[in-house]
């Protein structure tokens, strides 16, 4: 059976399908077409139905969850890992939070903006940008602050730019918990045994990765632009880890926290399906 598979070209992603993509494990005579996208393009690809199996923000998920399932194995849950909202001056919280400021965001499905809206409910003067573009941005005083997701974390710095707030700290202050930014979804219209396939396969190709941890590098290189090997695996090390084995039980809390705390502010519609895989 063929399936479409989307995810983005960060080094987490190519970590984790590299043993897919390159079959270095039994498939279990599944063959997937891959579809490669900046994280807000998979977002809207799912919006449409595009994808049979999909990365996408936790965010998005909510807008639609009636077509789609959430797979144990692939998430990118963890704790020290969130969103930045950087500026090129000193701003304040309280600057923030007057909803006065220019803010550059990389999309607005990603869960960084979910975190953004819920930590700063007035901040709502926002451009979308991909992810990689915020950084020059701010430098060229386009706005006045942006939200940065993926290795711009590691890079913003050197470049002279001021982190204002961690969002994902925020988020742990607030519940504890992980924190929950992307997940692989499954169409829900496929059947029972080929989600459960593709969920086996995809926990195989993230364990095949830990455990050879160097046959990934090419295809991770391969798409990684202009990024330092260090920056690759600093990466690859925030963003995979044990819920991307297997969400668990304190995953799926994290899941079901960000969306009961997202419905009761009013940024994301109720979901009435259920959530996970054998749900």
């Amino acid at each position: 059976m063929k399936l479409s598979l989307g995810f983005s070209s960060c080094p987490n992603d190519c970590f984790m399908f590299d043993a897919i993509v390159n079959r270095r494990i039994d498939l279990e005579g599944l063959e997937f077409s891959v579809r490669m996208a900046d994280v807000e393009a998979l977002n809207k690809a799912a919006f449409a139905g595009e994808v049979d199996v999909t990365k996408l923000s936790c965010h998005a998920y909510a807008y639609c969850a009636g077509a789609y399932v959430l797979l144990d194995a692939g998430s990118a849950l963890g704790r020290n890992c969130g969103p930045l909202l950087i500026s090129k001056r000193t701003v304040s919280e309280e600057e923030v939070a007057g909803g006065k400021l220019r803010i550059a965001i990389p999309g607005t499905y990603t869960t960084a903006n979910f975190l953004l809206g819920l930590a700063f409910p007035d901040a709502r003067n926002k451009t979308e940008l991909v992810f990689s573009a915020i950084e020059p941005a701010l430098l060229d005083e386009q706005y006045d602050a942006g939200l940065i997701i993926h290795e711009n974390r590691f890079t913003y710095e050197a470049k002279g730019l001021k982190k204002i707030i961690d969002l994902g700290e925020f988020w742990e202050r607030e519940t504890g918990a992980p924190i929950p930014l992307g997940g692989i979804v499954i169409k829900r219209s496929l059947s029972d045994a080929v989600k459960q396939t593709v969920n086996r396969v995809l926990r195989r190709s993230v364990e095949y990765a830990f455990a050879h941890r160097a046959d990934s590098l090419p295809y991770v290189r391969a798409h990684a632009q202009e990024m330092s090997e260090d920056v690759m695996y600093r990466h690859i090390d925030l963003y995979v880890n044990e819920y991307s084995v297997d969400l668990g039980v304190e995953g799926r809390r994290a899941v079901q926290l960000l969306f009961g705390r997202a419905s009761a502010a009013g940024i994301i519609p109720a979901v009435r399906d259920g959530l996970f895989l054998d749900s």
